[in-house]
């Protein structure tokens, strides 16, 4: 290992790796900007004067250690992760540093957990995928609202998106992830994944104020029907997007998001909408904020930051709510998230 404080980043000229470089600069990191495209990394560098590039490809695991070489952690930033996560989880284990990622490809996840979990479990280090707005803000929600319950009925996850502009990696990513299901949808229903040709249905959400009741579409399913199952007994995870972000998705004329402040957020907003239930009761946590992509940066940094200073809770493939005290992460990130934690309820 090298400084403590270097971390690489490997797609730091994407879109998200853009946010966590410089989140990763702002808390007094160092990140080593890792990517194939050498003119990519040479503007990043002009844009961060005094951070090293160097050029490293998925499928020259050599190219990959010298990379990673002296680096302290690793974040995964380059989808498709179906072609990325595993060469850069098989370089973080010969390095001997942890890995951690922003993918919210479902098959990509359920790979990384099958795969890796009793190498990385033996190596006594960490993998932690989906650390990012999909999967592993939603588990901490999920893990934070579940509270002294070890078991749960249901957990629902609704996303109120006020629009999304979808990035060119995330377009790329969901053709990969519908290729690897022949076409077909997926849902976590008793206790397993489950892929089907079902239509999905419409209906309405209670997401808080001032957002308030929204057409939804059930079953939009996200990486968090593979972080939440990964360590938490509910055999229903249930994800719901609103109706017009998924239009904005799949629309044929797609545009990127725009910046519209200094970080290089774009104006979009988001409402996560968490709720659990076990027999009679039910619990509900809600979190709130700008940009979906530029809030994956705190979360990914956040990690690697309790990561490195020993505040987890187990080593090998684990999901933020397994390996982190929720609660205490999400209280973290005041700064770019705001929570409402209400009372249970009965039902």
């Amino acid at each position: 290992m090298g400084s403590s404080r270097n971390v690489a980043v490997f797609g730091a000229y994407g879109h998200t790796g853009r946010f966590v470089v410089a989140e990763l600069c702002e808390r007094g990191y160092v990140p080593l900007l890792l990517g194939r495209d050498q003119d990519k990394l040479l503007a990043l560098v002009e844009a961060h004067p005094g951070l090293e590039a160097r050029q490293a490809s998925v499928d020259d695991p050599a190219s990959l250690d010298r990379a990673l070489n002296g680096a302290t952690a690793v974040i995964n930033c380059a989808g498709p992760f179906a072609t990325t996560a595993a060469p850069l989880v098989e370089a973080a284990l010969r390095a001997g540093i942890p890995y951690v990622d922003v993918a919210a490809e479902i098959e990509a996840n359920v790979d990384t957990f099958a795969h890796f979990a009793e190498r990385a479990r033996a190596a006594g280090t960490v993998v932690v995928p989906a650390m990012a707005f999909y999967g592993g803000l939603g588990d901490l929600l999920v893990t934070t609202a579940m509270g002294d319950w070890t078991a749960a009925d249901e957990a629902h996850i609704a996303y109120g998106l006020s629009s999304w502009h979808p990035t060119a990696g995330t377009l790329a990513a969901g053709a990969v992830s519908g290729q690897r299901r022949g076409g077909r949808r997926v849902r976590y229903t008793g206790g397993r994944l489950e892929y089907h040709d079902d239509a999905l249905p419409t209906l309405e959400w209670p997401f808080p104020a001032p957002l308030g009741p929204q057409s939804v579409i059930g079953e939009f399913t996200m990486a968090d029907v593979v972080t939440v199952p990964s360590h938490v007994a509910v055999p229903e995870v249930r994800t719901y997007m609103t109706a017009k972000a998924a239009e904005d998705l799949s629309a044929p004329d797609a545009s990127a998001p725009t910046a519209v402040d200094e970080r290089g957020r774009s104006a979009q907003t988001f409402v996560v909408d968490v709720l659990v239930r076990s027999g009679g009761t039910e619990r509900r946590v809600s979190a709130a904020g700008q940009d979906i992509y530029a809030i994956s940066a705190p979360l990914a940094v956040e990690a690697v930051d309790r990561i490195l200073t020993g505040r987890t809770r187990t080593t090998g493939v684990a999901s933020a709510g397994a390996i982190f005290d929720a609660p205490d992460f999400l209280r973290a990130l005041s700064s770019h998230l705001s929570l409402h934690v209400p009372l249970d309820t009965r039902v």
